[in-house]
């Protein structure tokens, strides 16, 4: 019975940020076989306001935050089963101090979210379904018991406490969310024992890939990147968010040491760290701005090295990274950093660095080796990492939930 439930799902991702998300890429292939529907992460009135003149993504969606109205939409290239819908408007809280005001606040916003559940389950005539928080502990703290939903989940994506923003109310509404679910899902083991303190339900459910999308760098003749029109050099490429998790000291020797090759940077920017050691400066380093997921096949296919250069940290140590998968199902060579436990079980189909020099050095021997037999091993390895794997085993671990 518990495959054939609803699934209303919230993720800190919106289903158009400009990079891979755990949260809608887990909505998409459950859309497959399940009604879905994918609830924005809430936008506040000072998101509304700052961000109004910044782009799209807040006047697509401005008569759903002010007046509740074309709440929901259904998106190009996604099963009809997926519905993604847009809640009202919420308050800026999250500046406010623990306490007496921070409590009530947000029990006024879990009012207005919990108000587009209730909606949802009118509109659609929603019996029994599965609530999936990936990784939003600031909503949906308490369901009430006319919405309450057959089965509450909670999915931990990185450690909370290493986001200075989230972690000032973050860390404790993790723990009631992990404590108050029927089941939590963490991406990492470091994860999975963090989580472990809160919940006697801890599930490792890791991070994979859209197989069937990046398998077009494999498959399919792409067009040329316009940022690669006209360069005739080998191309050492990192696709994701250009945030704080990079070393961009290391990358900055990359490109030094392989001056006749191109480093290319695409993502969004989220951080301007990148210039204190001045890797835009450097004659062979482009930075292409953010990308709709769609077009990262392309730039996979014209590249001959990818790269996951993540820093040593708290942070990085539980990190699954979504684009290991991403980057195997290319067939292209991966160099990492021996950032994470999780990381070093690739090692068989991926080079791990342990040290800077080592990372530098292994970049070169990628370029230099590939073969047929070794992009077989990659793509036979990320054939074991994709969604469809990972919603099997999604609804394995509910149907043992339930039998207990």
């Amino acid at each position: 019975m518990s495959r054939n439930y609803d699934i209303i799902l919230v993720s800190t991702s919106r289903w158009d940020n400009p990079y891979s998300s755990v949260g809608f890429s887990f909505a998409k292939e459950f859309s497959k076989k399940n009604r879905v529907f994918y609830i924005d992460h809430p936008i506040s009135i000072k998101e509304f306001v700052s961000e109004y003149s910044n782009g799209d993504m807040i006047k697509s969606r401005k008569p759903a935050l002010l007046y509740g109205k074309n709440k929901y939409r259904k998106i190009e290239g996604t099963s009809d089963n997926l519905t993604v819908v847009t809640p009202k408007l919420t308050l800026p809280i999250n500046w406010l101090n623990e306490g007496v005001v921070y409590n009530y606040l947000s029990k006024l916003n879990d009012k207005i979210v919990n108000s587009t559940i209730r909606e949802l389950v009118k509109d659609y005539n929603i019996k029994d379904y599965v609530f999936f928080n990936s990784y939003d502990p600031f909503f949906f703290v308490n369901i009430p018991e006319d919405i309450k939903p057959k089965v509450k989940v909670y999915q931990t994506i990185d450690d909370i406490s290493q986001e200075t923003y989230i972690a000032r109310h973050g860390i404790r509404l993790e723990k009631e969310q992990a404590s108050g679910a029927d089941v939590t899902l963490a991406t990492s083991r470091e994860l999975s024992r963090l989580m472990s303190k809160y919940s006697n339900k801890v599930y490792c459910v890791p991070n994979a890939a859209d197989f069937s999308l990046f398998q077009r760098a494999v498959s399919e003749k792409l067009d040329r990147p316009k940022e690669l029109v006209g360069i005739d050099k080998k191309i050492i490429t990192y696709t994701g968010n250009i945030g704080t998790r990079i070393n961009y000291a290391l990358l900055k020797q990359v490109a030094l040491t392989y001056p006749e090759n191109v480093l290319l940077m695409v993502g969004p920017t989220s951080t301007e760290d990148y210039k204190k050691v001045g890797l835009e400066k450097l004659p062979n380093v482009i930075f292409t701005g953010a990308k709709d997921i769609n077009d990262l096949p392309a730039y996979l296919q014209y590249s001959n090295c990818l790269l996951i250069p993540f820093e040593y940290s708290l942070l990085t140590k539980s990190i699954y990274p979504l684009k290991v998968n991403e980057y195997l199902t290319s067939g292209k060579p991966v160099v990492s950093t021996a950032f994470s436990d999780d990381i070093k079980d690739f090692a068989d189909v991926a080079y791990i660095a342990e040290n800077e020099t080592q990372f530098v050095s292994l970049v070169g021997l990628a370029l230099q080796e590939d073969t047929d037999e070794l992009i077989r091993k990659r793509i036979s390895k990320a054939l074991t990492n994709t969604w469809e794997a990972r919603v099997n085993q999604f609804w394995n671990i509910i149907e043992e939930v339930e039998a207990t």
